[in-house]
């Protein structure tokens, strides 16, 4: 089980995982309003978007890959 109060930002903690889902990067345990300014400009505004970033999906299945690399 996840303790999802270690992955986000104490004013999130009582959110419902849609209500995290659908806030802005920010809402991430390390990340700050500058790193929503960046993301934004490669049309990521939303933890969702984030998940859902193509390129960050390309590289979670290269590091699964990696591990089944002789």
């Amino acid at each position: 089980m996840v303790n999802i109060n270690k992955l986000v930002d104490k004013a999130y903690e009582e959110k419902s995982i849609k209500e995290i889902l659908d806030a802005p990067p920010s809402a991430l345990e390390g990340l700050t309003p500058r790193h929503d300014e960046i993301l934004a400009e490669l049309k990521i505004k939303t933890i969702r978007d984030l998940a859902n970033w193509k390129h960050a999906l390309n590289a979670r299945a290269l590091d699964q890959l990696a591990s089944h690399e002789k």
